[in-house]
């Protein structure tokens, strides 16, 4: 379903008058956590099979008010994004690559039979939100503002087909640190029982299904004290995929550093494909291919695997610091992240937060 040929993007704004106090915003701002608070306005705009996308516009962040036989309710016709935005020390605010986010979202909204959000609408969502409560966007560092489009079937209907009438919002949250702590690696269960995604199905698209299957497991991997879940792929049960929210990358004792390939049940991460940019700007080589559980197991056990560390728009980069399963458990990181994870890392928060030069043209102002 495409919608590509929607009028241009123009926005409406409605002012919150009852949004929080300036010292109220101050309280949340000194520790917001993430995903915790919510900003005071949010973007909503409609589509139908005769207007596209229409209604652009910044209203008060409140409820939505949902039929019961709301389809998404019912069918899980959803897909979401997520991005941030970052305040500079000159006090302007930029977002991180958001077309190809935007470019992302058509390719899940394709995947999921919904109507394609051209990148100009994409986009003028973000920066008329960010406009509006540009306020609420942290300064500091490991602080920003978490942006969270999404869209939905929200026709009032029982049947499955796709939904004739979508809902596409964008809500806003002031983020801290992912993972509390600073950067310390994280322990990863290896879920030996379930598969994220299989071979021809959604593991490639951005939609709630996939993060719902991955709860179950993330149970259990909590269970035993770990803090993220890595699932191989569903067919051989061999190959490493992705975790529940981030993609993964092994540094090898030569200095190369190889990231499973792409192969329509991963995430094409947008951080992912960054780090491929910005550790060949280091001078490593990068290699996408298949990496078995062995491999990995193996490989940090004989040496051959020297830093693990995984990677996603919430989380940036996080060291991994053991992979454990039922009856054992691989060690690559003694209580610090490694000298690689934290040079790329370094290279790419410095270039978000304005610290290092763009050279890539990542980042867009948007306030």
């Amino acid at each position: 379903m495409n919608a590509m040929t929607s009028t241009p993007f123009r926005c409406t704004v409605t002012p919150n008058t009852g949004g929080r106090t300036d010292a109220e915003r101050d309280a949340v701002l000194a520790d917001p956590g993430f995903g915790r608070h919510f900003t005071d306005h949010m973007f909503l705009a409609e589509w139908t099979p005769e207007t596209g996308w229409a209604d652009a516009r910044v209203v008060p962040y409140g409820p939505l008010s949902l039929d019961p036989a709301t389809a998404v309710l019912h069918y899980a016709q959803e897909i979401f994004e997520g991005l941030k935005a970052y305040r500079h020390a000159d006090d302007s605010v930029w977002c991180f690559r958001p077309e190809d986010n935007a470019e992302r979202m058509q390719r899940s909204a394709h995947r999921l039979a919904l109507p394609e959000l051209p990148t100009d609408w994409f986009t003028g969502s973000i920066e008329a939100l960010v406009a509006a409560d540009a306020a609420w966007v942290p300064s500091g560092e490991e602080t920003s503002l978490y942006l969270r489009p999404f869209m939905f079937a929200s026709e009032a209907f029982l049947g499955v087909r796709p939904s004739q009438h979508v809902t596409y919002s964008v809500i806003a949250s002031p983020a801290g640190a992912y993972f509390p702590g600073g950067l310390k690696p994280v322990d990863i269960w290896l879920s030996e029982e379930y598969s994220r995604a299989g071979a021809g199905g959604t593991g490639a698209a951005k939609c709630g299904g996939n993060y719902a299957s991955s709860l179950l497991p993330q149970q259990e991997a909590t269970r035993n004290g770990c803090q993220q879940v890595a699932f191989l792929d569903s067919v051989e049960h061999r190959w490493v995929e992705e975790l529940g929210g981030m993609n993964l990358y092994f540094v090898q004792a030569d200095g190369s550093i190889v990231t499973p390939e792409l192969s329509g049940s991963i995430l094409e991460g947008i951080t992912r494909s960054s780090i491929i940019t910005l550790a060949a700007d280091l001078g490593h080589d990068v290699v996408e291919r298949r990496v078995s559980i062995d491999e990995w197991r193996d490989g940090v056990a004989d040496g051959t695997i020297t830093e693990v560390f995984a990677c996603g728009t919430a989380a940036v980069v996080t060291p991994v610091g053991r992979l454990k399963w039922d009856g054992g458990e691989a060690v690559s990181a003694d209580g610090d992240a490694g000298k690689v994870t934290h040079e790329i890392r370094s290279a790419l928060v410095d270039i978000q937060y304005g610290r290092a030069e763009d050279r890539h043209g990542w980042m867009t102002r948007v306030a």
